[in-house]
C-alpha cells in the first residue's frame, strides 16, 4: 500500500492548485480524478464556458445597437452551431492544459473514484476497472459540487434544462422560464435575452443576487426590465405542467397565483457538494444539513488532519477564492505533519463578479454586512449616467460605490454595476489590500477620459466627509497614514 503525506480528491481548481503546492513544498502528494473529464467544474461546466458564451451575447447586442454610432449593421444574425463550436474548442484547449499539469510528474495523478475506508485510507475504483488502496497522512476535500434539484411537483415530468446541459446546446428557446436569481441564472438570463429570446425570471426571495445590497440588486434588475426581461420576486413555485406549445410553471406571487408559460424551463436553484460517493462516514467527517464540509478558519473538518477547499465547504463557491483555500489547505498540511501553527483564511478582500449586462462586481463588506456586524461604516456613490466616459460609450446603467470605515476612514468595501464591472473593481480590490483610505484613492491620478477615474468621485465625497467629521488637527493624520 502506498503511503502520502497529502492525498486530494479532485483534480478541479482547488485540488490541482493544492497538489501543485504540496508538491512544490516537499510533500508526496496525489490527486485522484474519477470525472470522465478531467479539468473541473469552472473549466468544464462553469466559468469558461458560460462566460465564452455570453462573450457571444455580447458582440451580438453590440451589432444590434449600430445605429445608435451612426453606423449601418444590416442583416446580423447569429449561428447557435458555431457558437457552441467555439466554446468546444475553447474549452478543448483549456482543458488539455489543465491535463498536462495533473500529468507533469511532479505528484501522482490517479485516475478513479476515491471512496474512505477509515480516517486515513482510501479505496479507490479505478476508471479502467481495477482497485488501488492507499493511506495518507492528510487529505484535502475538494470534489466540488453538482446541480441540486428540488423536489418541484411535476417539474421532472415537464422537463428542464439546466446549466450543464445548456452550456453544449445549439438550441436557442423562443423563450425561457429561469427558475432561480442568483449569478448562474442571471448569466444565462442576459446570454437568452441578448440572442432574442423572451426570458422571466423566477425568484423565490425579495431580490435577485439576495447576498448583494438592494441598490445593487435593484440597480441590476432595472436594467434587466429596460430589456424586457421579466423580473418575479417574492415567489412560490406550486408545479410545473406541459402545454400544448411549452411548458408552464405555477406559483404563487405575493398573495396572488399566476401562471408563467414559455417553451423551455432553465433550473439555476442551486448546487451541493459532491461528496455522495465518498463514503465520508468511514472518516468520520461532519458535515452540514445543506450538505457542506463544516471547516474551521484553517480549512480543517472534524477530523484535523483532512482538509475541504472550494465549492465542498460552501464558504465562497467562486473559483479564485478555491484556489487560494487550496493552496492555503496545502501549505498547512505541511505545518501540521510539521508541528507548526496553521494559517487562517482571509475574508477580507472576499469578492464577487457577475457576468451580466451591466456587470456586476462588489468586494469586501457589502453595506448589509457592516450592518450585521456593528460597524461604523460610511458610504458614496456615484453613477454612470454623470460619468463622461460613461456616456461616450452608451453605456450608463448603473453605478459605483464605496463604503469606508466612520472613524478611519479605510476602505473597507466597494460595489459596482455598470460597464466593465468585472475590472473596474479590481482597483478596489487593490486600494483595500493596501488598506487604503479614501483620501488616498481620491489622490491617485486617474487618466481622463476612462471609465475607471469615475471611482475618484466616490472617493473624494468620502475624503471630505472625513475631514468634516474629524476632531481638530486628526484628518491631516488620516489623509497622512493612508
Amino acid at each position: 500500500m502506498q503511503i502520502y503525506d497529502f492525498a486530494v480528491i479532485g483534480g478541479g481548481s482547488a485540488g490541482y492548485s493544492a497538489v501543485a503546492t504540496a508538491s512544490q513544498l516537499g510533500l508526496k502528494s496525489v490527486c485522484i480524478e474519477g470525472g470522465e473529464k478531467v479539468g473541473g467544474l469552472c473549466i468544464l461546466r462553469g466559468c469558461m464556458p458560460s462566460k465564452t458564451l455570453i462573450e457571444s451575447a455580447n458582440r451580438f447586442i453590440t451589432l444590434r445597437r449600430a445605429g445608435e454610432f451612426g453606423l449601418n449593421a444590416v442583416r446580423i444574425g447569429f449561428d447557435p452551431a458555431k457558437i457552441i463550436e467555439r466554446k468546444r474548442h475553447l474549452i478543448r484547449s483549456f482543458a488539455q492544459y489543465r491535463s498536462e499539469q495533473l500529468a507533469s510528474g511532479k505528484f501522482r495523478f490517479i485516475r478513479g473514484w476515491a471512496e474512505f475506508t477509515g480516517s486515513h485510507h482510501l479505496n479507490i475504483r479505478l476508471l479502467d476497472g481495477g482497485f488501488e488502496e492507499i493511506e495518507a497522512k492528510t487529505f484535502l476535500l475538494a470534489t466540488g459540487s453538482e446541480i441540486h434539484i428540488l423536489d418541484i411537483p411535476g417539474l421532472k415530468e415537464t422537463g428542464f434544462v439546466s446549466s450543464d446541459i445548456a452550456l453544449d446546446s445549439e438550441r436557442i428557446p423562443s423563450s425561457v422560464i429561469m427558475l432561480g436569481g442568483g449569478p448562474t441564472a442571471l448569466e444565462f438570463a442576459h446570454f437568452y435575452n441578448a440572442l432574442g429570446s423572451k426570458v422571466t425570471i423566477v425568484q423565490r426571495s425579495s431580490q435577485v443576487l439576495k447576498a448583494a445590497d438592494c441598490d445593487v440588486s435593484e440597480a441590476l434588475m432595472e436594467a434587466f426590465e429596460r430589456r424586457n426581461i421579466e423580473i418575479l420576486c417574492n415567489t412560490q413555485l406550486l408545479r410545473a405542467e406541459k402545454i400544448e406549445n411549452g411548458k408552464r410553471i405555477i406559483l404563487r406571487h405575493g398573495e396572488k397565483m399566476r401562471s408563467v408559460d414559455a417553451e423551455e424551463i432553465f433550473y439555476a436553484l442551486g448546487r451541493r457538494p459532491a461528496t455522495r460517493n465518498l463514503q465520508a462516514e468511514f472518516a468520520g467527517i461532519k458535515f452540514g444539513t445543506d450538505g457542506r464540509a463544516i471547516v474551521n478558519d484553517e480549512l480543517q473538518t472534524s477530523q484535523p488532519h483532512i482538509f475541504a477547499a472550494g465549492d465542498v465547504n460552501g464558504i465562497d463557491e467562486v473559483v479564485h477564492l478555491a484556489i487560494e483555500q487550496g493552496i492555503l489547505a496545502a501549505q498547512n498540511a505541511r505545518r501540521l505533519l510539521s508541528g507548526e501553527r496553521l494559517a487562517a483564511v482571509d475574508h477580507r478582500l472576499k469578492l464577487f463578479i457577475m457576468f451580466t449586462e451591466p456587470q456586476v462586481g462588489y468586494v469586501g463588506l457589502t453595506e448589509k454586512e457592516a450592518i450585521d456586524l456593528g460597524r461604523a461604516y460610511r458610504s458614496a456613490k456615484f453613477s454612470f449616467n454623470d460619468h463622461g466616459k460613461s456616456m461616450v460609450q452608451g453605456e450608463t446603467e448603473g453605478f459605483v460605490k464605496l463604503i469606508a470605515d466612520a472613524l478611519t476612514n479605510e476602505i473597507i468595501g466597494g460595489a459596482v454595476v455598470g460597464p466593465d464591472g468585472s475590472d473596474l473593481i479590481h482597483e478596489i480590490v487593490v486600494a483595500m489590500y493596501f488598506r487604503s483610505t479614501a483620501a488616498t484613492l481620491a489622490k491617485i491620478p486617474h487618466y481622463h477620459p476612462t471609465l475607471s477615474e469615475i471611482w475618484t468621485y466616490p472617493a473624494e465625497e468620502l475624503a471630505s466627509n472625513a475631514e468634516e467629521l474629524a476632531p481638530s488637527g486628526e484628518a491631516g493624520e488620516l489623509s497622512a497614514n493612508g
